[in-house]
């Protein structure tokens, strides 16, 4: 595992011109933030090293090497999930091969299902905490100490300053953001109703099926987190509609351009 770290970082910074601080990962219907990078190199995962191969729709697949609102930022475009089928080694590898070429601050997005009966479709949750419901924990097995500590600290999993500065973001810029915690499912079916009761019951207020193997790995490895959520589509009592992945997609597309905006400017101010 040390090795293959080593060599796709290698890999990298042979194409990297600048020491990007900040990692960006871009969940369904999120990816079109790339346009906003500027002085951009697109490499396709297939391309790199060690790398997986993201097969789900909506999901381009490929990291780009750039600059947003001039800063220096390394972003994937699509990312990889536990239900693909892939371990939660190979999940969480793109965290460890940033923070192998000097990532220090990784910023996650994702779209996900409402159980807080207060929010609505389209609203962008700002992620305070997380619940882990993955059946496999990324950091199972053998630790190496190389890349972090036997039993990690997870009680400020997410970045505090940063959703502080987040939250002054959105209010200068008069968008709408709500707070909460994201359940991690592994999917890939969208919720029952019974279940959707179950996440808030427990004290979701959202739920996805992705972003907490990264996180978790992030802290692990020593990075600062900030998180957020498209809310795609309610798990709410009398709101709960059959839903689509395109569905999901098409409102991620939407609202996307105000997540750019906290996006951008957060990149400036960490």
């Amino acid at each position: 595992m040390l090795q293959k770290i080593q060599e796709t970082a290698e890999y990298l910074k042979s194409l990297i011109k600048t020491q990007p601080k900040t990692g960006i990962i871009l969940g369904t219907g999120l990816g079109n933030l790339v346009t906003q990078i500027t002085d951009k190199t697109e490499i396709p995962y297939e391309t790199i090293p060690n790398f997986p191969v993201s097969t789900v729709e909506g999901h381009s697949g490929k990291l780009i090497l750039g600059k947003l609102g001039g800063i220096d930022i390394l972003a994937m475009q699509g990312r990889f999930h536990y239900y693909e089928g892939y371990d939660m080694k190979s999940v969480t590898f793109p965290v460890r091969v940033m923070k192998a070429i000097g990532i220090e601050n990784l910023l996650v997005s994702n779209a996900s299902g409402g159980v807080n009966p207060e929010f609505e479709i389209g609203d962008l949750m700002i992620i305070t905490d997380h619940i882990n419901l993955f059946p496999e924990h990324p950091l199972r097995g053998k630790n190496y100490n190389e890349l972090g500590p036997r039993f990690p600290d997870m009680s400020e999993a997410y970045t505090k300053d940063f959703i502080t500065k987040a939250k002054s973001i959105a209010t200068r810029n008069n968008i709408k953001v709500v707070e909460g915690v994201y359940v991690g499912t592994s999917g890939p079916t969208f919720e029952t109703p019974s279940e959707y009761r179950y996440f808030r019951t427990i004290g979701g207020d959202a739920v996805g099926m992705s972003t907490v193997p990264e996180v978790i790995v992030a802290n692990h490895a020593g990075m600062k987190v900030f998180g957020i959520s498209i809310v795609t589509d309610l798990g709410v009592p009398g709101k709960i509609v059959e839903v689509t992945h395109e569905e999901v997609q098409e409102i991620g597309n939407r609202v996307q351009p105000l997540m750019t905006q906290i996006m951008k400017e957060l990149v400036k101010e960490i």
